[in-house]
Order: C-alpha cells, then structure tokens, then sequence
C-alpha cells in the first residue's frame, strides 16, 4: 500500500508539472502571435513603425527632426515631374490621422480657423479636396513635436522671410490678392468642420507636400505617401513618421493675431494690427510709439538694409527717406519699416518702391518717378498729421481709403510738323521781351514801307459793229 505522505507528494508533483506545461504553453502561443505580426510591437494609438528607429517600448532612439527653410527648385519643371516620378511611394502602412478637436476660447477658435482657412484656400485653391489635404497636413504639423504649438504659428512659420518659409504664400506676395467672400467663406467652412473632427484620410500622417512640378531638397529623405491631383505628400520615415509621435490632443491657451490676415479676418485685428489701418485716410492712435529710440541714420546707412529694405537716400535735413524694399513684402511689415524710421522724429516721410530700377537715388524725388511708388508714410507730430498710403495697383486688396491718388507721369509735348517747316522757313516771331512796331506810338499805326503798284484804267473805244475794244487807245 502506499502511505498517505506519498500520495501528497505525487499529487503536489503533478500539479507543478500541469502549471509548468501550461506556461509553456502560453510561451509558445505568444511566440506564434509575434511571428504572426512580422515581429511588429503593437500597442494602443500606435501602428507599426516605418523604419527601424524605435525602441522595443515604443519611444524614439533619434532627435526630434529639424525642420529647416523651404527651398523649392522650380527652373525646369518637366525635369521636376521626371525626379518625381521615379521617387516611389511608401508600401508601408498609412492609417488615418485621428481626429483633432481645437480647445481654447472663442478668439482662439477665430484666429486657428482664418489661419487654417488662410492655408487651405492660399495653397489649394477654392478645391475642397485639395483644401482639405492641405489643412490635414497643418493639423498633423500642430501636434507633432517638431512644429509650433498653435495653428497660426504653423501656417505662418518663417513668414519673416523673403523666402524660405514653410508654406510659400506666406511671404511670396500671395496674400496681396485677395480671394472672393464666397470662396473665402467655403475654405472658412472647412477649416471649421477640421477644428471639430474632420479627417482627410488619404494623406494619413503626412507632413509635407509639394507639387510635382518642383523638387525640395528633402524629397527622397522622406516617405511619400500619397497623391492628391498634382500635390505629392509626404511623411516622416521612422518612428516620428508613426501615430505615436503625433499627440492625441493638443490644448491650445492662445493664437497669436497674425499682421497679415488684418485686412481678410476681423478676428486678427489688435491693439498693434489695428494701428495698420485707416478710418479715415489717417491711422488710429499712432503708428510710431515716440517712447523709443530714434534711429540713427546717416550718410553711412544708405545702400544698407533698414528692416525689410535698404536705405537709398536721405533729404538734407534728415526728415525724409527713400528705401527699396525687399519684393513680396506686405502692408504689416512696410508699416514696421516706417514705425522704425520715424520714431523719435518730429517729421517724417517715408517713401519706398519695390522696383529696384524705379527706386530713387537721391532728393528731390523726381515726379516721373511717383507713379511706380509702392507705398508712403508721412507724419508731423506736432498737428497730429499722419498718413499712409499704398499702390493699389500693386497692392489691389489694400482698402480704397489707403490707395494713392492714381499719377499720370508728364510727358514734353511733342513737336508737329507744322513746327519743324516753320523753323525751315525764313519767317522769324518777335524775341520774347522784343515789342512790336505798332506799340512805339500811342494811338498810331505805322505803314509798313513796301512799294505801291499803280494800275491805269483805259477807256474803251468803238468799233465799227459797235463792238467795244477793251484797252484800245
């Protein structure tokens, strides 16, 4: 018989064996659900990562990527579309960016949608699916860690630039035409319906685009995901191009007013924007806060740059300035070259072109040279005078109460023919100062002194038939 301590022990034996051979078990099967996903960690908000830059937990093991100027290269398009073409696309996965929901009051909420709509009809056109692509691409830059943290500054990012901004009609003079209300009101309406959840699905997480008539730099270093009519999209390769680099939900406190949304979106409008625009011909308040200090400008400045422009003369006495200022500028930053040149002054007038060949060297300015003036700005402190005025040619979305008076440049009128045979003939008009023969004397004509010819009448003469003979004797 076996003893009751013995049957314990092979009954503890047992059970141990039972939980060894399930573990293994569960090994095995998790082994097996690994391979079967490609060896892919998986977890919540997260798909498989492009490349072979994150970690087993998920995290990135490389920097945060750097987000440089913009340079396209546009001089041969169809070179472009042929480069282009032979960058292929991303056989990886492309899931949907997750909706975005913009929190943050009822000025925020105006400013992100402008901003947004800014983007979508500057970049797109009046297209809603191209509109949409483009405003998907800004919402994914927002909550990637790489970009700025509010709409605005990620639609506007390098705008201080001439070139080298992140979208181009930021500062390529784009925004001096201005779109139609009923455009501008759709591209306001998606952006809107964007802000509260709207997807684009096709363009996933990408956060860039070009069209492929041009070719950046980062092109081939980036995975291109998709095409939306001309424009190809384009992702981070490696983790920071996955779901988890982007966050889910972005609080945003504030958006910044924008200078140059002030004439297309009222909610853009401050205390400093405001000061940009007229109410009646003249600014409100003052452009130019005399609590700073005066610039210094002299002799040795001209032909140097003075914010968004180079100095080109200076009147005699130092009250009045002419400057080239750099092409595609805006009202907002011609207004800051003249807020920068007048402070500090009891007089100032500024007056500046954007033609370089136009562009006055030196005082007086001539008056065939006005009409090609891009924009002026002059003020006398002490009436309170102060005016500024743009070429509405130039600048057509500028109000009409800000446009210059439209000049005719005067030309010498042209000599006649009559003029030329004139001065052929040997007629000659009194010199000037010279006085004529019939004001020597009062009251008295003088004859002129030319010699009389006398014509002697005959009387007829009969003739037999009676017939007269004129001149017979």
């Amino acid at each position: 018989m076996t003893s009751p301590s013995m049957t314990l022990d092979r009954s503890l034996q047992n059970r141990r064996w039972f939980a060894v051979a399930l573990m293994l078990g569960l090994i095995a099967a998790m082994a097996i659900a690994y391979v079967g996903l490609g060896g892919r960690p998986q977890g919540r908000g997260l798909t498989a990562p492009i490349g072979d830059t994150a970690t087993a937990a998920g995290k990135p093991d490389s920097p945060v990527p750097v987000v440089e100027p913009l340079v396209l290269d546009a001089s041969n398009p169809d070179e472009a579309r042929k480069l282009n073409a032979g960058i292929p696309f991303s056989n990886g996965p492309n899931p949907a960016a997750r909706p975005f929901k913009l929190i943050g009051d009822e000025a925020t909420l105006a400013r992100a949608t402008d901003c947004l709509a800014a983007a979508m009809i500057y970049e797109a056109g009046d297209d809603a699916t191209g509109e949409r692509a483009v405003g998907q691409v800004v919402l994914n830059r927002l909550r990637h860690p790489a970009f700025p943290k509010t709409v605005c500054g990620v639609v506007f990012q390098g705008q201080e630039r001439t070139t080298g901004c992140q979208f181009t009609f930021t500062c390529d003079g784009a925004m001096a035409r201005t779109p139609s209300t009923a455009a501008w009101e759709r591209a306001r309406g998606l952006a809107s319906q964007m802000l509260a959840g709207d997807v684009y699905k096709p363009v996933g997480y990408s956060t860039h685009y070009h069209t492929d008539w041009v070719m950046p730099y980062w092109s081939s270093s980036l995975d291109k995901v998709t095409a939306v009519d001309t424009h190809l999209f384009f992702r981070w390769k490696g983790w920071w191009g996955t779901p988890g680099a982007f966050a889910k939900q972005l609080a945003i406190p504030a958006e910044p007013a924008i200078a140059k949304l002030v004439l297309l979106s009222p909610a853009h409008k401050d205390q400093t924007t405001d000061d940009l625009l007229f109410a009646s011909g003249q600014l409100k308040g003052s452009l130019v806060d005399d609590r700073g200090p005066t610039l210094a400008l002299g002799p040795d400045l001209i032909g140097k740059r003075v914010g968004p422009g180079q100095l080109m003369a200076i009147e005699p006495g130092g009250n009045g300035f002419v400057m080239m200022l750099d092409k595609g500028g805006d009202p907002a930053r011609y207004a800051e070259a003249a807020r920068r040149i007048c402070t500090g002054r009891a007089q100032c007038r500024l007056l500046a072109w954007t033609n370089p060949r136009a562009t006055p060297k030196a005082f007086p300015v001539e008056e065939a040279a006005l009409p090609s003036m891009s924009f002026s700005y002059i003020r006398i402190k002490d009436t309170g005078f102060e005016r500024m005025l743009y070429n509405c040619e130039e600048f057509p979305s500028a109000p009409r109460i800000q446009c210059m008076a439209k000049r005719i440049p005067t030309m010498a009128p042209s000599r006649l023919i009559a003029d030329d045979k004139g001065d052929k003939g040997r007629i000659k008009l009194p010199e000037a100062g010279s006085r004529l023969l019939a004001d020597e004397k009062k009251s008295e004509l003088a004859p002129t002194r030319r010699p009389v010819e006398v014509i002697k009448l005959q009387r007829p003469t009969a003739q037999a038939d009676g017939a007269l003979t004129p001149g017979a004797p």
